[in-house]
């Protein structure tokens, strides 16, 4: 099997259909929620726009940063593959965009990504493969995934302490993804 050429992803800008908060106009309880960013360096448009109910946006986060940024248990490429395929699943194609090129960073190769844009599934290393199926199969709704699923990411050497990570971080995709839908909508 030929190498997968390399590819690079453009990222998409997310737009907001309510004006996001102004950080000069924000009150301090706002300034505050904003400096709960998962990277504690941007305040995006979507950060602005949740920062609306401070409080709200401030549980959500902490538990966001607590399951995709966690030291240890599941390698962080792993989770942002999970998060990734949930999005697909979901149709959220900003989401997608920003959990590919975050795996192509993490991972140091855009290989796993390339062969899902292409679909070219058979491509995939064996765990990239079982932890894809699983996050589809758990964003199914009805979900679909079952014992045969958890068996495949054994099989690839995922721990039970993992493969409890990874069911966290497509969890809180399914719902950020239909947080972020009614919220806005991406272009290229």
């Amino acid at each position: 099997m030929s190498a997968m050429p390399p590819i690079r992803i453009k990222p998409l800008t997310w737009t907001p259909h309510l004006p996001p908060v102004e950080v000069e106009d924000a009150t301090s309880a706002q300034l505050s929620a904003m400096k709960v960013t998962p990277s504690a360096k941007k305040v995006s448009p979507y950060v602005r726009t949740l920062a609306h109910d401070p409080d709200s946006y401030v549980a959500r986060t902490i538990l966001f940063n607590a399951i995709m940024y966690a030291e240890g248990g599941l390698p962080r490429p792993d989770r942002e593959l999970g998060a990734l395929a949930a999005s697909m699943v979901n149709g959220c194609m900003y989401c997608a965009n920003v959990h590919a090129r975050q795996h192509i960073r993490l991972s140091g190769t855009s290989h796993t990504i390339a062969a899902l844009w292409r679909a070219e599934r058979d491509r995939l290393p064996a765990r990239d493969l079982a932890i894809v199926e699983f996050a589809e199969a758990l964003t199914a709704t009805p979900p679909e995934a079952d014992e045969t699923h958890v068996e495949a990411l054994r099989a690839c050497g995922m721990s039970d302490f993992e493969i409890n990570d990874l069911i966290h971080a497509i969890a809180i995709f399914g719902w950020a993804n239909r947080l972020m839908h009614p919220l806005g909508h991406s272009e290229t």
